[in-house]
């Protein structure tokens, strides 16, 4: 079992860091959560063992969740995925690979797609300000984004809004293979 005193400065740490990044003042968030402004103070200098109903009204204005209230351990400065915990997504002959993600300060996702000749992938449209950047590795990709189609061919790159529906297609004749970066505004995802 955790340390009380370390858990209590974890929690000190992390609201301070959440309210930080979100440019609120303790005031602001005092209003925002229902807990007063002493109650904070005493939170972020870790003067106090908040209870779970005082953590889940921080937590709820802040957009997150109490478990990373409380997370002793901060995002680490290096984090290895191992190739057995990457996550594959499947559907006739495309392939999408979730090589790593994280989701703070934003949301961030690093993928590895893999498409046969004359198959497509529709994706939805992601929240406001969302963005995507891609390269392509090999063969050529037809990105569709507003009814406009692009040509990507190998070694190019590019990088469009993605909150709005849009196709990736290979419509070559050898297999397409790319690497997309999806960056998400972590507000647009807390709405």
């Amino acid at each position: 079992m955790e340390d009380p005193d370390l858990i209590n400065q974890a929690i000190a740490n992390n609201v301070r860091a959440q309210r930080a990044h979100r440019g609120l003042t303790l005031d602001a968030l005092a209003a925002r959560s229902g807990v007063s402004r002493g109650m904070l103070v005493q939170v972020e200098q870790g003067r106090t063992n908040p209870s779970v109903s005082t953590l889940t009204r921080i937590a709820s204005a802040l957009g997150v969740t109490v478990a990373r209230l409380v997370e002793v351990a901060d995002v680490p400065v290096v984090r290895i995925v191992d190739k057995a915990d990457v996550v594959t997504f499947s559907q006739g002959e495309v392939h999408a690979r979730l090589l790593v993600g994280a989701d703070v300060p934003m949301i961030l996702e690093l993928w590895d797609w893999r498409m046969a000749p004359g198959e497509h992938h529709d994706g939805d449209a992601h929240p406001p300000g969302t963005r995507e950047m891609l390269t392509v590795l090999d063969g050529e990709l037809t990105l569709t984004v507003y009814g406009r189609s692009h040509v990507v061919g190998k070694d190019d790159a590019v990088l469009f809004t993605a909150d709005r529906p849009h196709r990736y297609a290979n419509r070559g004749k050898s297999e397409l293979r790319f690497v997309m970066v999806v960056a998400e505004p972590r507000e647009a995802h807390d709405q």
